[in-house]
């Protein structure tokens, strides 16, 4: 099981480290009422978050993390869908079978 959490948390990484063209990334409202700045900057902070622990991160996968962002919470959150974004993935594991979902909203939202 660890191995396999492990696998989570490389791919988790990856995705979120390289968002880019392609990528399935979903911006709330509260993030979008930022200025572009602070948006581009939010999303800079998801991309090299690395404060991962016991508390943020249970299972090891690296699919949640919060952080402060101008005196307000930030997060995101990784979902886990197969290709076609109807069902979630049998295998998060398995790049071939889930479709990496990133959701990064303000603390309020949540």
């Amino acid at each position: 099981m660890e191995q396999r959490s492990q696998l989570i948390a490389q791919l988790n990484d990856a995705f979120r480290q390289t968002i880019g063209p392609g990528s399935q990334v979903y911006i709330t409202e509260g993030i979008q009422a930022l200025s572009p700045l602070e948006q581009f900057e939010v999303v800079n902070l998801v991309k090299t978050f690395n404060d991962f622990s016991e508390g943020n991160d249970p299972y090891g996968e690296h699919d949640f993390g919060s952080f402060d962002f101008k005196g307000n919470r930030a997060m995101w959150k990784i979902d886990y869908y197969d290709k076609e974004l109807e069902l979630g993935s049998e295998d998060p594991a398995d790049p071939e079978k889930t479709t990496r979902v990133l959701t990064i909203m303000m603390g309020w939202e949540y």
